[in-house]
């Protein structure tokens, strides 16, 4: 490879951007790194009425949350100004009038109506559903007569249905195409605007674009583009069909499963750099899983890729992920992570001494396997628990919690320093002939309403002696 390398992520801002949209732009901007290229963020927003996210904000915030960062694009800028291609308008009017000047496009003025009752009866008759090139024929008064009325239209390519098409997958290598399964494809819709294929293709060429990494659905499509660059004479990227993000049953991700969208997982507390390392390992084979961006660019090898149509997505292997990088993370930046989680079920932490809170965050790190859970770990710090006889009767009998409620009204009095307590404790309950497993197991109930989790001693240092007192009466 060299410098030259140029990808680009052009997502539609039609909806939330999804998992298999972020492998697709994780990808591409680890291509990009490893050939010292340029990575590009173009939106396609040529549906106005579907748009859902207008001037794409919500994907800008997103790749940046990512570590994202693009080399053109919105914003930013670079020099194939502008990167919305629903103002690059004239640049495929342009293109489109070159094509008519070559006699390599028509007017369509089938109505959708008429193309779809066609369809329905080629499948009927179970032949492959393809235009039938009605308005091809048309002579020149036919086609001035229909513009004298009005009657909408469209622009088809005409395909060559004769020829044969070939372009280079990084996965698949060569892939050969027979045109006679293909049909005239549009161009334009009949308000003017211009198709996904047709400004994508002029855009790709435009760009130079050198590589193009895109899901495996579009892989239909490529085709149709590569006549586009032939009829311009410009060479063909090479690409990548990536696999299909599939759930555990093997059937397209969807938004009935959890994860489909980034914004599911935001919520529910996965850090950016565990979705980025979970979706550039699945579906390969790593020694070393766990690795930050740096790593993966060193890693990922785009000579060894192997052709699969679909990969698994795995809850679980992504939780795994996300615990680790938790686990990895200081306890201060990790605090600021979980603030916002916490403080919405409890809004007093924001007030919390930041020593009590740096220790409350150790506490509970090693047991976090999502930011959200951080919220009821840390309800026993702000909540005393439920507790009664007959809870504690499953850890300790009658006679031993006498002893145990003996040993701590002896030694509450040291509650001050968490040390002290604990070598106390530790010692009498050596003197009583009480398991110290048991006392340590009855503390915790006591002082978190469960039997095992943090140690004695930063239970101790970060709940009031007030507060630990209170608890201990429930024994």
């Amino acid at each position: 490879m060299n410098s030259q390398v140029r990808v680009r992520f052009a997502p539609s801002p039609t909806g939330l951007i999804h998992l298999g949209s972020v492998r697709i732009a994780l990808f591409n901007y680890i291509f990009a790194k490893q050939n010292n290229g340029s990575f590009l963020l173009r939106i396609e927003d040529t549906d106005p009425e579907r748009n859902f996210d207008p001037g794409a904000k919500i994907i800008m915030q997103d790749m940046a949350w990512l570590g994202l960062a693009y080399d053109e694009g919105p914003e930013i800028g670079g020099p194939f100004n502008p990167y919305f291609q629903s103002q690059r308008s004239r640049v495929y009017q342009e293109r489109l009038d070159i094509l008519k000047e070559k006699d390599l496009v028509y007017r369509c003025f089938c109505f959708p109506e008429e193309l779809e009752k066609k369809r329905k009866r080629q499948l009927a008759l179970k032949q492959p559903p393809r235009y039938d090139k009605t308005c091809l024929g048309l002579s020149e008064n036919g086609i001035q007569e229909n513009l004298k009325k009005n009657v909408p239209y469209i622009w088809r390519f005409k395909i060559g249905e004769t020829k044969k098409i070939f372009i280079n997958d990084l996965a698949r290598g060569q892939i050969e195409f027979d045109l006679q399964h293909f049909s005239d494809f549009p161009l334009t819709r009949s308000t003017g605007s211009f198709t996904f294929i047709f400004a994508n293709a002029i855009d790709d060429m435009v760009m130079k674009i050198t590589h193009i990494l895109r899901g495996e659905d579009h892989i239909s499509n490529t085709p149709c583009q590569a006549l586009l660059f032939e009829a311009f004479n410009v060479s063909l990227p090479i690409f990548w069909h990536m696999p299909i993000i599939c759930n555990v049953q093997g059937k397209k991700l969807s938004k009935r499963d959890f994860g489909f969208s980034l914004q599911d997982l935001k919520n529910a507390g996965y850090l950016p750099e565990a979705i980025n390392n979970y979706l550039a390992i699945i579906g390969a084979s790593f020694e070393q899983e766990i690795m930050n961006m740096n790593t993966l660019i060193k890693t990922i090898n785009f000579n060894t890729i192997h052709s699969t149509s679909s990969i698994k997505y795995d809850v679980e292997k992504l939780n795994w992920v996300n615990h680790q990088w938790i686990t990895q993370y200081p306890a201060d930046k990790l605090a600021h992570k979980l603030m916002p989680f916490i403080a919405d079920k409890y809004p007093q932490i924001k007030n919390l001494d930041k020593t009590i809170l740096i220790e409350l965050i150790k506490i509970i790190q090693p047991e976090l396997k999502t930011l959200a859970q951080a919220k009821d770990l840390v309800t026993f710090y702000f909540e005393a628990p439920n507790i009664d006889k007959l809870m504690l009767a499953n850890f300790a009998s009658s006679s031993e919690q006498i002893t145990i409620k003996a040993i701590l009204d002896e030694h509450v009095k040291l509650l001050e320093s968490p040390d002290q307590f604990y070598e106390a404790v530790k010692k009498a309950a050596k003197q009583k002939e009480i398991s110290i497993k048991i006392v340590w197991q009855v503390i915790r109930v006591l002082l978190t309403g469960a039997p095992s989790g943090p140690g004695i001693k930063e239970l101790v240092f970060i709940l009031k002696p007030d507060e630990i007192k209170k608890r201990f009466a429930k024994i």
